[in-house]
């Protein structure tokens, strides 16, 4: 039987109506199913409410329940009307028990259930009973008023249905644009390494042309050079995997960050002799860390320095203060714009200052904020257009080395 509006009381219809606004405005279900009970119980009374929804076995169980009523801060709370909430969920119908009322026993022990089921298109997926204890009776037109209470209830459910559905589908769209442009930036990023490689070792292969010694180790040096290039792109993209799965192993102990600079920089200067690197070794400044991810921190810091200012120098400096050890890497190019500076430590993110020529995966300061971040650190950029960039890196200092140096002082 359908709810009719024609035998609601005034004060019924000035519930429901208010009900509907509630289902109309609030998305959480739990608010609105408070606001609901909160509004029909001056109408319609009732001890206990409790909505029973289908679980994935086909069951039920109790997704939200309120005791209002007498014996709310007793036993009577138990009382929930499970055995009601299937009857009614199982035949589809309303059931209602109304048991004679024992003026011998104690009210709260005697338990008059109402319980409806609830249906999304055409299916029942729960059901919801109110409880009184001890009486009185359900009315004809209170159990009228009971339906039009579950069918907004139902809509309330609907409404999460509906909400969850939309930031589902935002949540796959989102998911496949990132696929999208993780497959073209991935793409772009191998082409590039594996065209140099193919292209000159195919010029070499050729045997209609003989290539003098200097041309051959000029060829060969660029392909190993790409080679190198290739690896360290896969290389970034294991660890930028295994950052966003929390699977990169970082293996913590004392490590003196002066040394660490120092040998990374007679590295750099190895590697690339036409790099003007300012660095000036200094007292030992210990952390707990990973040597090797912090390594690879300023590895990455001072290569995109000498990517984005190839003819400039470049700055290393390392002090202490207050608890903390501060690491910064400073270059003279174009520096970063203020609307980028937030942008620049997400993933795939590459810079609009970058030239055309400037190759990058950007997958460097995402990683360095991820390892940074690992060792309970931070990571801050300072930059204006056309001043260059600063980096700087903050950890926390080895504690238990400093006590020792205290202690080792005091004696």
């Amino acid at each position: 039987m359908r709810a009719r509006t024609e035998s609601l009381q005034p004060a019924e219809l000035k519930a429901v109506y208010a009900i509907s606004r509630i289902v109309a405005e609030t998305l959480d279900r739990d608010e609105a199913l408070a606001a609901i009970v909160r509004l029909a119980r001056p109408v319609f009374i009732f001890d206990n409410a409790v909505l029973y929804l289908e679980t994935e076995q086909g069951g039920l169980e109790p997704a939200f329940a309120r005791a209002i009523g007498r014996g709310r801060s007793t036993e009577a709370d138990l009382a929930w009307g499970e055995r009601a909430a299937y009857e009614a969920f199982h035949s589809g119908n309303d059931f209602l028990y109304q048991p004679e009322v024992d003026p011998s026993r104690d009210r709260l022990e005697q338990h008059f259930y109402l319980a409806l089921p609830l249906r999304l298109g055409g299916k029942c997926i729960g059901s919801l009973v109110f409880i009184r204890f001890g009486g009185p009776a359900y009315k004809e037109e209170q159990i009228n008023l009971a339906k039009f209470i579950a069918t907004h209830v139902s809509q309330v459910l609907e409404h999460r249905r509906l909400v969850e559905r939309i930031a589902n589908l935002e949540a796959e769209r989102r998911l496949a644009r990132l696929q999208s442009d993780f497959v073209a930036t991935i793409s772009h990023e191998f082409k590039t390494p594996l065209g140099f490689i193919k292209g000159y070792s195919t010029t070499l292969l050729r045997k209609d042309t003989e290539w003098d010694a200097p041309t051959r180790r000029e060829f060969l040096g660029i392909i190993d050079e790409e080679a190198d290039r290739l690896s360290e792109l896969m290389d970034n993209l294991l660890d930028s995997s295994r950052l966003q799965t929390g699977t990169l192993d970082v293996t913590k102990q004392p490590v003196d960050l002066n040394a660490l600079i120092d040998e990374a920089q007679a590295r750099w200067q190895t590697r690339h002799p036409e790099l003007e690197i300012h660095w000036r070794p200094g007292p030992s400044v210990h952390v707990l860390g990973d040597p090797k991810r912090l390594a690879q921190v300023l590895e990455n810091l001072v290569g995109n320095a000498a990517k984005y200012a190839p003819e400039g120098p470049i700055w290393i400096a390392l002090k202490q203060q207050a608890g903390w050890a501060q690491i910064s890497v400073r270059d003279s190019g174009p520096g970063i714009k203020p609307s980028e500076q937030a942008l620049i430590f997400k993933r795939f993110y590459r810079s609009s200052t970058l030239k055309g020529g400037t190759r990058g995966s950007g997958l460097g300061l995402y990683i360095c904020e991820q390892i940074v971040k690992a060792h309970s650190g931070e990571i801050h950029v300072n930059s204006g257009e056309g001043t260059g960039a600063e980096f700087q890196v903050r950890l926390p200092l080895d504690d238990a080395r400093a006590a020792r140096g205290d202690k080792e002082m005091a004696l």
